[in-house]
């Protein structure tokens, strides 16, 4: 894997993070792209790679765009917990532009360099939510079912060039953007914040406890590995047991 190129987005935090860690201890030069470009220079200081400052709720901006990486690891991603009846339109678009046009976009702007050189692994960071639905994440979930779709035309498409396209579907995953939820879920299901990991979070997998970023991290830099060359149009679950049901 060594002098390949890589872009995590959201890989300032979280499983970007961890990510963007593990593709540069495999030798790879990461662009770490968050929309808090001061946390995106430190760890890409830290791991030898660069930064990218970057609102991709801002999709103006990478229409048109050229990416020359090798792999791109989707990545970045919001949450908002509510009742279909109380969620906000605004919120919901936000979620959609986020989490699917971006993708998007980049997918695109990422192909024709990977086309050129045969090679390329496009690494979407799904969820279990991207095959299972929970209530009150309506925007969230629809999201995920799209990014699925979108990761399995890309395979399709990017096949006969080398490229490969799969989705990673962890269950909770032990990061700031789940820590957040638990607010949320203990309001709209009436119990103690302590209770909603073991009683909202934990009730489905068969393995008590959440998924940490850096075993999201070993999956991701596998199917961005040669190993993983006939490993296309796939969903990889890490959910402990959950989609089992």
């Amino acid at each position: 894997m060594s002098a390949r190129t890589a872009l995590v987005t959201g890989g300032a935090s979280g499983i970007g993070a961890a990510c963007a860690r593990k593709l540069a201890a495999r030798g790879m030069h990461v662009t770490v792209a968050d929309v808090d470009e001061v946390a995106a220079k430190t760890l890409a200081h830290d791991i030898g790679g660069q930064a990218w400052g970057v609102d991709l709720l801002d999709t103006d901006q990478l229409d048109g765009l050229r990416l020359e990486v090798d792999v791109l690891v989707n990545n970045a991603g919001i949450q908002v917990v509510r009742p279909i009846e109380e969620f906000a339109l605004t919120d919901f678009r936000r979620i959609q532009t986020l989490m699917v046009e971006a993708p998007f976009l980049l997918v695109k702007a990422a192909l024709p360099h990977m086309y050129e050189r045969g090679f390329g692994r496009i690494v979407n960071v799904s969820s279990v939510h991207g095959l299972r639905a929970s209530a009150f994440k309506s925007a969230y979930v629809s999201a995920k079912h799209g990014l699925e779709g979108l990761s399995k035309v890309t395979a399709l498409e990017g096949g006969p060039h080398g490229v490969t396209s799969n989705c990673v579907n962890p269950g909770y995953v032990r990061t700031p953007l789940v820590e957040k939820q638990i607010g949320d879920q203990a309001r709209l299901h009436g119990i103690d914040e302590e209770r909603v990991l073991a009683d909202v979070l934990l009730t489905e997998p068969a393995i008590k406890r959440l998924v940490e970023p850096e075993e999201v991290a070993s999956l991701v830099a596998w199917l961005a590995s040669d190993d993983a060359g006939m490993v296309t149009g796939a969903s990889y679950t890490m959910d402990g047991g959950w989609t089992a049901r």
